[in-house]
This record gives C-alpha cells, structure tokens and sequence, in this order.
C-alpha cells in the first residue's frame, strides 16, 4: 500500500521519508513539505549540545541549579519534582532524549544558544530546519495567542467552570498559532531530518563522541510504540518521538536489521483538530508507515 494511503487511512497529513544510512536513494511522501517537529527538534539540540562540549566551548560537568519556581511544564521528569534539583549539563542530555524532559531541554539551549543549534544544521546543508525558541517561550506564546495569560493558567481552564472556550474551541484555536505553524514556528522537513539522522550515525555531524552520545541515548528512548512498532523485535530501533497539542505526532529514528542494514525513517504526522480518530491509533499508524518504507527499500514491498 502506498505510504499516502497510509495517511489517509489515518485521517492525517503525513511527510516521510526513508533512505539507507550508508548513501544511496531514498523514498518518501510529500518529504521536502515543511513540518512541525515538536519533541524530534531535542535531537539538534543534543548534537549542538555535546558538539560543545567534545570541542570544549562548554563544560559538561558544569553543574546547574534548576529552580523549582522557573520549570518549563512537561509531562514527564524535572517538570514534576517539587524541590530545585541540580544536575551537570551532560547530564541532561540523556533525560532529554530519553524521556524527551522539557525542563533539561530549556536549560540546555540556555547553556549552548539557539543560534549554535542552528548554526549547526545549517552547516550541515540543513537550510528548511531551525528551532525558534525555547519550549516554555513557544507555550506561553501559543496560550497568549488562544487567549490566555500563559501556559499554566491555559491548561487549568476548564469550560464548565471558567466558561469559553470549549475543549474543541481551544484545540481549533492552538491549531492556527505561530508554533503550530511550520512556516512560522520551529521547522524541519523529513528529508532534511533523516539527512540529520544519516550524518549522526556516520560520524559526520560533529566530533565522533558526541554523534556517538546522540547515537546512545536515542537508542535508550522509552517510547517504543511508533516507528518500533512497524518491526519485529529483533530489529533495532533508536528514535526521538514528538508530539504537541494533539495535533502532530512524530518520529524520526534509525532501523537496523541483524543482517547489518541500516536505514534512517522520519515520520511527521498532522492531525485536524476536528477529527475524530483516534490519537492513539496514530502510533501504531507511524509504524506502519516506516516499515512500508524501509520494505520498499529492501525490496520487501
């Protein structure tokens, strides 16, 4: 089944694309359209992150106190603790691909700067990827643009108490705001993230240590039920997955087989606040769409 049916059946916009790390022609749908990373972007700032510190502009063992009171929000990690913590800066890094930590995230540009995080694709040919902002700036952003203060006040509205907007009101209006929007937000294409992908794994994104750390934590990802799920359990997959807003669901990652194949996969996927699929079908849906990929370039399909 072509990968556009994929999508379709999904009830999504999609963008995929699929080559081998080694070089040679890849394959895709709609893979040069600009798309909105969310949480994938963590892998650029990881690379531009241990690039400094395997170049020495940065100490990695320098330690930062993160306060309680300045935490960006998250789901997950440092965003839940009630006390400061301190950590060193290269340890953040595996909370950050690991568990996709948004606080360790927004320290981390704090430390290495969103211009050397773009600087960095950008040298690498990357001319259609680039990070805005930082996560706590993007959702304060995307709250004052659907009306509210900032982020917190936004998440603690609830309509039959506060009045409007409704749920579906509030999705429709987070749907058309700037970080939502490719054109205008943090961007990337899945072309130019498995170009990314590709370089880390063949050392050629930065000193081989740090394209090797950025190689070791994402293979430590805890998320295995998208681009993981498309493959049987003797496949290994190292990814970073992403998502915001209910409206995208993502993940870009390398599949290697046992057979010494690798291949690099990106799947950005966009759903429309007025659908009624389910988000949770979009998953296993990734998976799919990254094995038909990849089989097609094994010549499986």
């Amino acid at each position: 089944m072509p990968v556009s049916d994929l999508f379709d059946e999904l009830d999504v916009k999609g963008m995929a694309y699929a080559a081998p790390v080694g070089g040679g022609a890849g394959i895709g749908s709609a893979e040069h359209d600009l798309a909105t990373p969310a949480s994938v972007m963590k892998v650029q700032v990881a690379l531009a992150v241990e690039s400094a510190i395997a170049d020495g502009s940065i100490d990695g063992t320098e330690f930062r106190m993160l306060r309680a009171d300045r935490r960006t929000p998250g789901p997950v990690g440092l965003s839940l603790l009630r006390d400061d913590v301190r950590m060193s800066v290269r340890d953040l890094v595996p909370l950050m691909l690991t568990i996709s930590d948004n606080v360790a995230t927004d320290e981390l540009i704090s430390v290495v700067g969103l211009d050397r995080i773009n600087r960095t694709t950008e040298q690498l040919g990357m001319r259609r990827t680039r990070v805005i902002a930082d996560l706590r700036t993007m959702l304060d952003d995307m709250a004052a643009e659907a009306g509210f203060t900032d982020y917190r006040t936004m998440i603690r509205h609830e309509p039959d108490r506060d009045g409007p907007p409704t749920d579906r009101e509030l999705g429709a209006r987070l749907a058309g705001t700037a970080a939502l929007d490719p054109e205008r937000g943090t961007r990337t294409t899945a072309f130019e993230t498995v170009s990314l992908l590709q370089a880390i794994w063949r050392d050629d994104a930065g000193p081989a240590t740090a394209c090797a750390s950025v190689r070791q934590h994402m293979a430590q990802q805890l998320t295995r039920h998208r681009i993981a799920s498309g493959f049987a359990p003797d496949v290994s997959v190292a990814a970073k997955s992403g998502g915001l807003m209910g409206v995208v669901r993502n993940e870009a990652g390398i599949v290697s087989f046992a057979d010494g194949e690798v291949y690099a996969v990106a799947v950005f996927t966009r759903r429309d606040p007025r659908s009624s699929v389910d988000l949770a079908a979009i998953d296993p849906g990734i998976g799919a769409v990254a094995r038909a990929l990849v089989n097609q370039l094994r010549g499986n399909s």
